[in-house]
């Protein structure tokens, strides 16, 4: 099963998050199937691109409930 999640990155005390588009028993920090967004926990900060996002979803792919979090913060879903 595809999941929408975040891929930590980023120094020690200071992370940054990738959402990307993982098989679901891939580890937190595999090999990802495509890059679909950044998330910034310290500075509150999101890039998505929302049209792929949509894409996935539409193609079955779940999102985590953080990830599904965002995505309601940046209005994808209602």
């Amino acid at each position: 099963m595809i999941k929408l999640r975040l891929k930590k990155y980023g120094r020690k005390g200071q992370p940054c998050y990738r959402i990307v588009a993982m098989d679901s028993r891939t580890k937190r920090d595999g090999a990802s199937i495509e890059e679909l967004g950044f998330y910034n926990p310290m500075t509150n900060e999101t890039h998505l691109k929302s049209q792929r996002i949509k894409t996935r979803l539409q193609q079955g792919a779940k999102a985590t409930e953080t990830v599904h979090n965002i995505l309601v913060k940046a209005q994808l879903f209602q």
